[in-house]
């Protein structure tokens, strides 16, 4: 199980850590139930880290517009194990999509300093 908070702007946020090779570095996402990748990442982290490119990737937006992702891969800790992941490159904050969350459940006390609980269904 992982815990996080709802932040002042009502958003469901939780840390990890990422690891790429020695470098590693805490982070704080913001959960994106519209974002089905697992992870973005700014180009400033993915650089700070040194991640591997893979491929480019098209995906919609929410506003409905089209555009290309490069796409990273490393390693996460998730639910007490490391995980690799694909990250997408996109400047915003690191945003957590339903990727990470498959096979968990979402839990959210939507109000501000609310609990966040991320639950692995059994």
């Amino acid at each position: 199980m992982m815990q996080g908070y709802v932040n002042r702007n009502y958003e469901a946020v939780i840390s990890l850590v990422i690891k790429n090779g020695n470098a590693t570095k805490y982070i704080q996402t913001v959960i994106d139930t519209g974002f089905t990748g697992f992870l973005s990442l700014p180009l400033s982290i993915i650089t700070e880290l040194n991640l591997t490119w893979k491929y480019r990737d098209r995906g919609t937006l929410g506003d409905g517009s089209e555009t290309v992702f490069d796409i990273y891969e490393c390693s996460v800790i998730w639910d007490g194990e490391y995980r690799e992941i694909e990250v997408n490159q996109a400047e915003t904050e690191p945003l957590l999509g339903m990727m990470m969350l498959q096979g968990y459940r979402l839990q959210i006390d939507n109000i501000e300093g609310g609990l966040v609980i991320i639950q692995r269904i059994k």
